[in-house]
């Protein structure tokens, strides 16, 4: 139960035996869902509150009007956004088994416009949500519903941004590192963004 030596985190990685215990049935109902408890979730273990917020705002979120696949259109435009490499990976890897084009996954990875206007048209939202404060204005607006959305999928899309905003801020404040089962989904900046950061 030691802080991470090895990258210089003073955010210790909890096993489920180690967590705080309000923390532990998190841990377990994680690790019995993935197999693994991911770093990001074992640093998170030392405020059972934000795993227990993150957890139960993600099943909601993923109980929404949004199709899967536009639900991780949010989720990786937000990782992105936050330049979060485990969330990245993550999402990459859940784009995977939901079948998604080698195309739309390199695209959400570069941040770069999708060829399905449907697609883009949520992550442009997302974006225009992130970049306003919410304040969108009508015209954002009114192209998302062209687009074939509705008025609640809008403020769908605001429940992603704020669940994978406390997921992608946590897992940066604790320097959590990509985990081996996602190794090969790992995410690098692009030289531009590392000029930016």
């Amino acid at each position: 139960m030691s802080a991470d030596v090895m990258s210089g985190s003073p955010f210790t990685e909890y096993s489920i035996e180690s967590a705080p215990p309000a923390a532990r049935r998190f841990l377990t109902a994680t690790r019995d869902h993935l197999g693994y408890v991911p770093a990001g979730m074992a640093r998170m273990a030392a405020s059972p509150q934000i795993i227990d917020g993150f957890l139960k705002l993600n099943a909601i979120f993923e109980n929404t009007g949004l199709d899967p696949v536009a639900r991780e259109v949010v989720v990786m435009t937000v990782a992105t956004r936050n330049r979060c490499h485990i969330c990245v990976a993550m999402h990459t890897a859940r784009l995977a088994s939901l079948g998604a084009s080698a195309e739309l996954i390199a695209a959400l990875r570069d941040a770069q416009p999708l060829a399905d206007p449907r697609l883009d048209a949520i992550r442009l939202f997302a974006l225009r949500v992130l970049d306003t404060a919410g304040d969108v204005g009508d015209q954002a607006l009114r192209e998302f519903l062209a687009a074939g959305y509705t008025t609640q999928n809008a403020l769908e899309v605001v429940l992603g941004i704020g669940t994978y905003t406390m997921s992608t801020l946590a897992n940066r404040l604790t320097g959590a590192p990509v985990d081996d089962q996602l190794a090969a989904y790992a995410w690098e900046l692009s030289s531009a963004d590392v000029e930016d950061a």
